[in-house]
């Protein structure tokens, strides 16, 4: 009899595990569009307000590196915030934290757009990050409940498909908005966008609700750790003293958190998951990944404006087809993610990005730019197949019940290789 019990319980608990992904189809479809649509709206408006900044330090007079804190605060606050957005879904729910995250987002939005100055505007834009995190950190996770497992790289592929045509389109729409009228509005607009994306998710299926209640001191040692990097990395190349003090602190906060959180079944960083080796290769991966692509992006400008004298109009030409390629190799690599090996798309992927900018590195400072297209698309191409089939490994690594865990490392790898990257360029 206790065999039998066991076994209805299994049966059971694979059907509230599986039940989430037998909706109708026009509900799945609204389900994954919600989805996408949300990721669209927070990479194009990080891509929108890099190219508004001189335009915010103009209005709101302050200068230009005091208006990087616009940028910092939204940084540090999706840092701080991943973890505990994702140990937060696996507690109540993945829909209720992503839909909260999305009115979040949006609410502050539009405190972006009354701010009266700097303060107000880093602010609101920090809460916007907070925001963010929710729908960074489950995103992924609700498609892998909504598509069935064997579909499951198609689904990474269209995301990072909206993210890529996203981090495109953004400084094109940006510089398009401020011709026309102030910066303000570049914010104001996603009131409604933000309000259509939160109505839709009421297709989103429930998953997560584990009802297991996040560590609050693991969540401030989190958050404090993240925040003493990000301020670390932004002082590192004018202050390298008090910079790495701030790392010290760092590092000092993250071994107790992971002194505090090793023991537990499910901790806050996801120490469990590390301890398997394909999901810790890929986080490292990804890391390596986003720091090469950041770094070459970062260059990118200044090499085609310092180095080769040219106007904005035609910087924004030659740099576009690098997030296009991103988004065409994304989008081939998640058609073909689920039936050709992830070693073999990842090693395709980043000999094509590596080659690419070691190529780009020996241009010479003068000289005809074209030869730089061809390889910009190869780094695109390369970044976008590496990055598809190395998310997908990442989360088939880890089990469904820890998938917003998944969703939070895989976020905070790519925002911890952005850093590097950019703290790279700035050293350099």
């Amino acid at each position: 009899m206790p065999s039998k019990i066991v076994g209805i319980e299994a049966i059971r608990r694979g059907f509230n595990r599986n039940r989430v992904a037998a909706i109708s189809i026009p509900r799945h479809t609204v389900a994954i569009a919600s989805v996408l649509a949300a990721m669209v709206l927070v990479v194009m408006d990080a891509a929108i307000s890099n190219v508004a900044l001189p335009t915010i330090a103009k209005s709101l007079q302050v200068t230009s590196a005091m208006s990087v804190r616009v940028i910092t605060a939204y940084q540090c606050a999706l840092l701080m915030a991943l973890f505990p957005c994702a140990a937060l879904g696996e507690s109540v729910g993945y829909r209720k934290v992503f839909s909260g995250g999305i009115a979040l987002f949006t609410g502050a939005s539009l405190l972006c757009a009354w701010s009266p100055s700097l303060n107000w505007l880093v602010a609101a834009r920090f809460l916007q990050g907070l925001g963010g995190a929710a729908i960074m950190a489950l995103g992924v996770a609700i498609l892998r409940a909504v598509v069935p497992h064997q579909k499951l790289g198609a689904a990474i592929g269209w995301n990072a498909l909206a993210v890529a045509l996203s981090s495109a389109a953004g400084p094109v729409i940006g510089a398009t908005v401020l011709s026309f009228t102030t910066w303000p509005w570049l914010y104001a607009v996603n009131l409604p966008l933000g309000l259509l994306v939160l109505i839709s998710t009421r297709a989103l299926p429930e998953a997560g609700g584990t009802a297991r209640r996040p560590d609050l001191f693991s969540v401030a040692l989190n958050a404090g750790a993240f925040a003493f990097l990000v301020i670390g990395a932004e002082l590192l190349p004018t202050q390298p003293t008090l910079a790495a003090l701030m790392f010290a602190a760092a590092a000092l906060e993250f071994v107790a958190l992971a002194l505090r959180e090793m023991p537990k079944q499910a901790p806050l960083i996801p120490l469990d998951l590390l301890r398997n080796r394909p999901f810790r290769i890929s986080v490292i991966a990804s890391v390596c990944c986003f720091a090469g692509q950041t770094a070459g992006m970062v260059a990118l400008p200044f090499y085609l404006q310092h180095g080769l004298g040219l106007d904005m109009l035609k910087v924004g030409f030659y740099m576009t087809p690098w997030p296009l390629s991103v988004a065409v190799a994304a989008a081939f690599a998640g058609r073909v993610a689920d039936r050709i090996s992830t070693a073999r798309l990842c090693a395709a992927g980043g000999i094509c990005l590596a080659t690419g900018l070691g190529a780009a590195a020996f241009l010479p400072l003068q000289g005809d730019p074209l030869p730089l297209i061809p390889l910009t698309v190869l780094c695109g191409v390369g970044f976008g197949v590496f990055n598809v089939a190395n998310n997908r490994n990442m989360f088939i690594s880890a089990p469904v019940a820890r998938s917003g865990a998944a969703g939070g490392m895989q976020g905070t790898a790519r925002l911890f290789g952005q850093i590097i990257g950019a703290v790279m360029m700035t050293l350099l």
